[in-house]
């Protein structure tokens, strides 16, 4: 059996562009495969030809792997369309076909990675591989109390909650905030959710990769240690999504019924009491559990067992009583 590959990967490959941006390319009907639009998930077998816009592509145009580190300044757009002005690519100029690993806002500026190498992109991006990443930044206001416990502890946004990070506060109005994820401006919404805006934001690490000294708008390529390093930390990392589970939970709503809409309860009717059944009578005191004892009747009236204690006290001499009970015995 020939061996396939998916055509995102082969078109990375290539050093064309990342798998990502090679899925778009998919999405928009801008690839061929044999001649025919290609779909996502279709694969690539040794002896397929491929075609972006137009143009054959094909392993013999993959390159050396080229990794540059750039102190990207705040006004550059990171996207490899170069007919949005101001983008990173034109901006950079480099002789050879490389892309952006992630995204660092216009408004922001720092630390950013380029590659021809398709295979690190994603690995590198995704959260649940717990890459860090470092930034500098500062507020429009004082840094109150409790602010740091908050952000470390994960903000609502975006329908999510933030993971876990760290943060160190290091001026009255700045501090340092550790990422092992990357959502759309997570620094700037983070902060506004808190009530505060962000002034200036500086990235200066991603993993083991120090900005230092490397002035704006100047780049580096990275060192062979460097390399080598960054491809030890990303060998076991997965390039699959990964789903962050702290969903925000809805609120709970309290709610009184109507008392039209309560369900309606048949009330039993009453059952008299017949001599010899066991049943039950309109006021009668409830049963005890213990002894299961039967209803003995309605309890007597207090002046009627008087009546009848006096009854049987013996009777006065020469009264009525006395000289019917003495007839009697007779």
């Amino acid at each position: 059996m020939e061996e396939s590959i998916s055509i995102n990967k082969f078109i990375s490959d290539t050093g064309y562009c990342s798998r990502r941006e090679a899925d778009e390319l998919i999405k928009t009907g801008r690839v061929l495969l044999n001649g025919r639009p290609a779909k996502l998930g279709n694969r690539f077998k040794p002896g397929d030809e491929v075609e972006v816009d137009g143009s054959l592509i094909t392993r013999k145009h993959k390159e050396k792997p080229v990794y540059l580190l750039l102190n990207k300044p705040m006004g550059i757009t990171t996207t490899t369309e170069e007919h949005v002005q101001g983008n990173i690519i034109s901006f950079l100029n480099y002789p050879k076909r490389i892309f952006p690993i992630g995204r660092l806002d216009k408004d922001s500026e720092g630390l950013i990675l380029l590659t021809n190498d398709g295979d690190i992109v994603n690995k590198v991006l995704r959260a649940g591989n717990s890459h860090e990443k470092e930034y500098q930044v500062r507020v429009h206001k004082p840094i109150a109390q409790g602010f740091v416990e908050k952000m470390e502890a994960g903000i609502p946004m975006l329908g999510t909650v933030t993971l876990p990070c760290k943060v160190r506060v290091t001026g009255k109005q700045s501090f340092t905030i550790i990422l092992t994820q990357g959502l759309n401006r997570q620094i700037r919404r983070m902060c506004e959710e808190l009530g505060y805006e962000v002034t200036a934001l500086k990235r200066v690490r991603i993993m083991h990769l120090q900005l230092s000294t490397l002035a704006t708008g100047k780049w580096r390529y990275l060192s062979e240690v460097e390399i080598e390093k960054l491809k030890e930390a990303i060998e076991e990392s997965s390039a699959a999504p990964v789903k962050n589970k702290r969903k925000v939970q809805p609120p709970k709503i309290a709610f009184r019924i109507k008392e039209e809409d309560k369900p309606k309860v048949e009330s039993k009717p009453d059952i008299k009491y017949k001599s010899g059944i066991k049943a039950k009578i309109k006021g009668m005191p409830a049963a005890k559990k213990k002894t299961g004892g039967a209803y003995k009747g309605p309890k007597k009236d207090s002046s009627q067992e008087e009546a009848k204690a006096a009854s049987r006290e013996p009777a006065k001499k020469g009264s009525y009583r006395a000289f019917k009970e003495k007839g009697r015995q007779r």
